[in-house]
């Protein structure tokens, strides 16, 4: 059984491939800056790769302390059995007391096999974090200072909150987007640790990448500041080109629910949600979409919300700032004449 460590570090594992940072590692040193102050220890990323330039500079602005670096040519291509191997040297040497990764294909791949190995839990899918005291009902006994990992469960219905109480490190996967990107301090100061771990080589030649093949992805939800966003409740195909007139009027993107990528209204690249992106756009409008939890918690950080919806008790007028009850196949079309007639004044 791990042991608290109360004074070891809060860590987040720096994803990178081909020299370029994860937007979600970036988010997490954020998150992880601000659990760490709350519990008076340092940040540390732990930086796999090879040939990785400027990134520990990166990760220092964005709030890390201490960047362990373990630079090698077996790990220029992710596989998992030599970034495991560095993720847990690491943790045998420093002995972290919480231990973040991105929830995207390649952290959900590793951060199973590090818990396993130094016999820790993890969480997956994890929309926030917290940290509190904590009472065991087993025991009676009361934890200081233990790491909440908060995320939907049961397909979505409830909001779960999760406590490790007697293994250590502290783990959790997070899903991409649900903490916000700080923005960096170029000037901050930071330390650069670089490491080495024997044995990567042979640990490289078990699985070996020998292709390839990235695709350009057709959307970019994440980075939009406008999405104009379809449900179930637009109906059809056919009927789904009026959320692409608005989005194209307002120089927004398409976005869509579960419901309406599961009818095949459109592809699933486009979904927005629990089981999707989750995004922070300026300006969110929903078109015939309930409000289901596992929609809410991928766009509810949005700054402006517009729902439009025939029903007057659906779920998303409760977070929506600005609700439309009607018609969308009415509603809709006169938001675009409206909007394309306000461009057309403004030039």
């Amino acid at each position: 059984m791990g042991k608290p460590n109360r004074k070891g570090e809060v860590w987040v594992f720096a994803e990178q491939q081909d020299g370029i940072l994860h937007d979600v590692s970036l988010e997490l040193c954020g998150k992880a800056r601000e659990l760490a102050d709350r519990l008076g220890v340092s940040v540390g990323a732990v930086l796999p790769g090879h040939k990785l330039g400027d990134l520990p500079q990166t990760l220092i602005s964005h709030g890390v302390d201490n960047v362990y670096v373990v630079d090698d040519p077996a790990l220029a291509q992710f596989t998992t059995n030599p970034y495991a191997r560095v993720l847990n040297a690491m943790i045998d040497k420093y002995d972290p007391q919480i231990v973040l990764y991105g929830a995207t294909p390649l952290g959900r791949d590793l951060a199973p096999r590090v818990a396993s190995k130094v016999r820790a839990g993890m969480t997956a899918d994890c929309t926030d974090l917290d940290i509190s005291d904590v009472n065991d009902p087993r025991t009676k006994e009361t934890h200081e200072n233990l790491l909440l990992q908060i995320r939907p469960a049961f397909g979505g219905n409830i909001i779960a909150t999760i406590v490790n109480y007697d293994r250590w490190p502290q783990m959790a996967t997070v899903r991409e987007g649900v903490m916000p990107l700080q923005a960096p301090d170029v000037f901050r100061k930071g330390n650069v640790i670089s490491e080495t771990v024997p044995g990567l080589d042979a640990l490289a030649e078990v699985v070996k990448v020998l292709e390839r093949h990235v695709q350009e992805k057709k959307v970019n939800l994440k980075g939009a500041r406008i999405i104009v966003a379809g449900g179930g409740g637009v109906g059809s195909k056919e009927n789904f080109e009026q959320i692409r007139e608005l989005a194209g009027a307002l120089g927004g993107v398409v976005g869509a629910s579960r419901a309406a990528v599961d009818s095949g209204f459109i592809g699933k690249e486009y979904q927005i949600g629990q089981t999707g992106t989750t995004v922070r756009p300026a300006l969110y409008i929903a078109v015939g979409i309930s409000g289901a939890v596992q929609h809410r918690a991928g766009m509810e950080e949005s700054a402006k919300i517009i729902a439009i919806n025939n029903d007057p008790d659906a779920p998303i007028f409760s977070i929506a700032n600005y609700g439309i009850v009607g018609d969308l196949n009415q509603i809709v079309p006169l938001l675009t004449k409206a909007v394309r007639a306000r461009r057309r004044e403004a030039v």
